[in-house]
């Protein structure tokens, strides 16, 4: 199992704006392709951020999700209404140590 962990900087003030758009029209089609494991907004360090946590079983099955998830034609009529809010993205991979609850 891998996690990713995708940080979102949104425009300053728009946070709950993204946050409703997504909800309502990204996250059922998002889902279809991916396990959220969690969606948070920062609170210290870089502000106005959304972060969420998916889970894939590994690289290949990411790759091959992401992949139909953008040839997805309500993936594809979503992303431009959510695209004006981002201001930076960023995709880390975390992998679970043999002890961790969710490994």
């Amino acid at each position: 199992m891998i996690y990713e962990k995708r940080t979102y900087r949104i425009t300053a003030g728009k946070a709950p704006e993204f946050l409703n758009i997504y909800e309502a029209g990204g996250l059922e089609i998002i889902t279809r392709y991916a396990k959220l494991i969690g969606c948070w907004v920062t609170d210290s360090g870089p502000l106005n951020s959304v972060v969420f946590i998916w889970a894939y079983d590994d690289y290949a099955h990411r790759t091959a999700q992401r992949a139909k998830l953008g040839a997805d034609p309500e993936w594809q009529a979503f992303a431009p209404k959510i695209l004006p809010y981002l201001d930076h993205q960023e995709s880390v991979f975390l992998l679970p140590t043999a002890f961790s609850p969710c490994g």
